[in-house]
C-alpha cells in the first residue's frame, strides 16, 4: 500500500510521535501515552492531524439534487452553513462510506469522506454526476485538516480569532461551519471552521491549504499551552470515538453492512422524492425488518469483568455463536471494558447478558445503550 504523508509529518516527528499506517497514510499513533492523550481530550483539549481525510467539492446548479441522488440523506434540505452526516451506498445498500457534507452556498457543498475511502468516494461521486449540472473536484491532496477537541477547545480558538469575530465561534452550533479569521504566521487568514468531531467532546475542525498547516498547528499549540492542550494521535482517537459510540469504517461499517443493521436507519431518507443509489435495496431491507426483527444489529457491550474484548472476538449466548465484536478495549474514562458488536437481533435487547470468547475463556458482557459516554456540557 502506498504511504502518504501529511503536511504535518515533520511536526509529528519533532514531537516524538510513534507512527502507524492508516488507510495508506503514515499517521501519529501517539506522542507520549495514549491514556494521557485520551484524558487530555476529555478534561482539557487535544490537537489532532486529520489531513488523511478527504475533501471533495460539489458545485453547480444541480448540487443539491445531485447529492440527494448520490447519498442516502436529503442534502438539498440542509441550510447554507449547516452540515449533515450521511452515507454513500452501493446499489445493494452496502455502505461505501459514512461522511459529513457541509453546505457552503446555494450551489456549493463540501463532502468529507474517510481517509482510505476518499479516492473511492471521489470516483463514485464523479460517476454518479453524469446526468447532473455539477462539477466534482477532489481537493484532498492539497487540503489539511486540523482538529481541536475537548472542553477547552473554544477558549483556545478564541485566542487566535480577532475579537470582532469571536461571536462567529461562540455562536457556532454543532454540525455547522463558518469562515473565520485565524491568526498564525504573523497574519490573519480566513479558514473554514466546523464545529464537528469524532471524540464525544465539543471541538472544532479547521480546513487549511497544505502550505498553511504547519504554521496553524504551531499557533494552536502555543495558544493551548495554558489550557492543557497536547497533540493527540490515532490511538486515543479510537478510544474516544468508541466511548462515544461512533462507528469506524472498516470495523462497524463496510459494504457488507447496511444502514439498518448498523443502527443508522434515521440517516436514510426513503421519503425523499428523488431516487438515490441503493434506495430500492434499502427499502426492501427495512420492510423485511433487518436490524429490528431479523438478522443482526449493532449493539454496545459493557464488560462485567476486567478483561477487554477486541475486534473479531466471537460473541456467545449459552455457548452458541450469536455475533462478533467489531471494536473493543478498556474505557479510560469509565473504568471498565466497552465494545461494539453485531449480534443476532433476538439477543440484542438492553440488559441481555452475553459472553465474549476471549481467546478460549468466556467473559460476561451486558448489552447497553449507546453511547457509553456522553458529555454533560
Amino acid at each position: 500500500m502506498t504511504e502518504n504523508y501529511t503536511a504535518l509529518y515533520d511536526q509529528h516527528k519533532i514531537a516524538g510521535a510513534s507512527f502507524t499506517d492508516f488507510g495508506g497514510w503514515q499517521m501519529p499513533l501517539k506522542y507520549t501515552s495514549e491514556l494521557a492523550e485520551h484524558h487530555a481530550v476529555r478534561n482539557a483539549a487535544g490537537l489532532f492531524d486529520l489531513s488523511h481525510m478527504g475533501e471533495v467539492w460539489v458545485t453547480g446548479p444541480d448540487s443539491g439534487a445531485f447529492l440527494d441522488y448520490a447519498l442516502a440523506g436529503k442534502l438539498s434540505a440542509i441550510a447554507v452553513g449547516k452540515a449533515k452526516y450521511s452515507l454513500i451506498c452501493d446499489a445493494d445498500g452496502g455502505i461505501i462510506d459514512d461522511l459529513i457534507s457541509y453546505r457552503r452556498g446555494e450551489e456549493k457543498y463540501l463532502v468529507v469522506p474517510n481517509a482510505g475511502n476518499a479516492p473511492t468516494v471521489a470516483a463514485a461521486l464523479a460517476e454518479r454526476a453524469a446526468n447532473f449540472d455539477v462539477a466534482v473536484e477532489d481537493a484532498s491532496a492539497e487540503t489539511s485538516l486540523i482538529a481541536v477537541q475537548g472542553p477547552n477547545a473554544e477558549a483556545i480558538l478564541l485566542q487566535l480569532v480577532p475579537a470582532g469575530q469571536h461571536s462567529l465561534v461562540t455562536e457556532l452550533k454543532y454540525y455547522a461551519a463558518v469562515e473565520v479569521g485565524i491568526t498564525f504566521n504573523g497574519t490573519v487568514q480566513n479558514l473554514l471552521l466546523a464545529r464537528t468531531g469524532y471524540t464525544g467532546e465539543d471541538g472544532f475542525e479547521i480546513y487549511a491549504p497544505n502550505e498553511d498547516a504547519a504554521g496553524l498547528w504551531e499557533a494552536l499549540l502555543d495558544a493551548g499551552a495554558a489550557h492543557g492542550l497536547i497533540p493527540a494521535g490515532l490511538a486515543c482517537r479510537d478510544s474516544l470515538r468508541l466511548e462515544a459510540g461512533m462507528p469506524l469504517y472498516g470495523n462497524e461499517l463496510s459494504r457488507r453492512v447496511n444502514a439498518y443493521a448498523a443502527g443508522l436507519g434515521p440517516v436514510v431518507s426513503l421519503a425523499k422524492e428523488s431516487d438515490f443509489v441503493g434506495k430500492e435495496a434499502l427499502a426492501a431491507l427495512k420492510a423485511a425488518g433487518v436490524g429490528s426483527t431479523m438478522g443482526q444489529k449493532l449493539v454496545g457491550l459493557k464488560g462485567l469483568g476486567r478483561r477487554a474484548a477486541r475486534g473479531h472476538y466471537p460473541v456467545l449466548k449459552d455457548g452458541t455463536l450469536v455475533g462478533e465484536v467489531t471494536s473493543g478495549q478498556p474505557s479510560p474514562t469509565l473504568g471498565y471494558p466497552v465494545a461494539m458488536a453485531y449480534v443476532d437481533v433476538e439477543h440484542s435487547g438492553i440488559g441481555t447478558v452475553l459472553d465474549v470468547d476471549l481467546r478460549g475463556k468466556a467473559e460476561p458482557f451486558e448489552v447497553v445503550a449507546l453511547p457509553f459516554y456522553k458529555r454533560t456540557k
